[in-house]
C-alpha cells in the first residue's frame, strides 16, 4: 500500500483498525502468558478467591478477615482490605454491576461487603447470631445474593434491588434446606454453591454427603441430582459455566467435571483438572479459558512462614 496517498481520514480508520487488532491478540494472551502460579502472602491461610473489574482477582484470609488483590495477568498484589477485628473471609463474590465485594463471614455468621475498587466496608449483615454456624461459600444472582452454611441445614437469601443495588438497610432470610438434601450434625454440610436458570436455580455441593443438590431459592426444597452412582468426596468449591459444573475436591487435590442436563437433576462426570501445584484447593474463579484455584494448604501448619498460592489450569 503506499501510505503516502492515504488522506487524513483514511490514515485514521488505519489506525483504529490496527488497534482493534492489537486488542484482539491481547486478549488471547492468558492461556499463554499468564504466570501458572501466584504467590500470597506467606502465613495468609486463604480460601475464597474471586474475579473482579479485568484481571484482577481478590483472596481472602480466614482467620484475620483481611482481602489481597492481585493481578492475574502479572502475578503481582498487595492487602487490599487489612485484617479487621471479628471479620473471617471465606467465600467471596464480585457484583460486576455494582462492583461490591460479598464475602462470607464463616463461624462469625455474618456476611460482609466491600467496594472492590476501593477496599471499603460497605455493609456487615448478621446473617445468623446461633452458635453453631459456618457461612461458607456466596453466590450473587440478579435479585439476590445467597450464603450456604455448613454447619446448619439452611441457606441464607439477601435481596438486592432492581440494578443489583444493596438496600440502605440491608436484611437476609434464613430459608430452610428440605426435600432429598441430607444433614449431618457436627460435619460440614452445604459448601460451594452456583446459580443457574438467571437465579431461578441453586446448585449447592454438600462435602458430608459427597453429592450435589439442585435447589430452588425460594423454598429451599432440594433433589439430588443423580451422577450415574458416582459421588464428590472433598466437596468444596463450584462453579458453573454454561451446563457444565466444576467441583473442587480439596484434599484429592482435583477438580471434577461435570456436564449436567438441561433439566439439572442429573449429569456425569467427564473428567478430571488437576495440577502439581495444588495443594489442597479449595475455591475456584474462571477467567478466560482458565480456572484459579486457592492452595488453602489445610493438611500444613499454618505459621508466618507458610507459603499460600493461587493456581491456574486450563479448563
Amino acid at each position: 500500500m503506499n501510505y503516502s496517498r492515504l488522506t487524513p481520514k483514511r490514515w485514521l480508520l488505519l489506525c483504529s483498525l490496527l488497534l482493534v487488532a492489537a486488542l484482539a491478540l491481547t486478549a488471547g494472551a492468558p492461556a499463554d502468558t499468564f504466570p501458572e502460579v501466584i504467590s500470597l502472602p506467606n502465613g495468609f491461610q486463604p480460601e475464597g478467591i474471586a474475579i473482579g473489574k479485568g484481571s484482577t482477582f481478590y483472596v481472602g484470609s480466614i482467620p484475620t478477615g483481611a482481602i489481597y488483590r492481585g493481578d492475574l495477568a502479572t502475578g503481582e498484589g498487595e492487602i487490599f482490605v487489612p485484617a479487621q477485628a471479628g471479620h473471617q473471609s471465606i467465600g467471596m463474590k464480585v457484583d460486576e454491576r455494582t462492583k461490591l465485594l460479598y464475602v462470607a463471614g464463616g463461624p462469625t455468621g455474618s456476611a460482609f461487603v466491600y467496594d472492590a475498587a476501593t477496599g471499603a466496608n460497605v455493609a456487615s449483615i448478621q446473617l445468623t447470631t446461633e452458635a453453631s454456624t459456618f457461612i461458607n461459600d456466596v453466590v450473587v444472582t440478579r435479585r439476590a445474593v445467597y450464603f450456604t452454611d455448613s454447619f446448619r441445614p439452611v441457606f441464607y437469601r439477601l435481596p438486592l434491588g432492581n440494578n443489583g443495588e444493596l438496600p440502605d438497610t440491608p436484611t437476609s432470610e434464613e430459608i430452610p434446606l428440605s426435600g432429598d438434601f441430607i444433614f449431618v450434625p457436627g460435619a460440614f454440610n452445604a459448601n460451594g454453591i452456583a446459580a443457574a436458570a438467571n437465579g431461578k436455580v441453586l446448585i449447592i455441593v454438600s462435602s458430608a454427603q459427597a453429592a450435589l443438590y439442585r435447589v430452588d431459592p425460594q423454598t429451599g426444597a432440594a433433589s439430588q441430582i443423580d451422577l450415574g452412582g458416582s459421588a464428590l468426596p472433598n466437596g468444596d468449591g463450584i462453579l458453573l459455566h454454561g451446563k457444565t459444573l466444576y467441583v473442587v475436591q480439596n484434599f484429592l487435590n482435583q477438580i471434577a467435571v461435570i456436564r449436567l442436563e438441561p433439566s439439572l437433576l442429573s449429569g456425569a462426570i467427564e473428567g478430571t483438572l488437576t495440577s502439581p501445584n495444588f495443594r489442597i484447593p479449595t475455591t475456584i474463579a474462571r477467567f478466560g479459558n482458565a480456572l484459579y484455584a486457592v492452595n488453602a494448604r489445610f493438611d500444613t501448619p499454618a505459621t508466618p512462614d507458610t507459603e499460600y498460592e493461587v493456581v491456574r489450569v486450563e479448563r
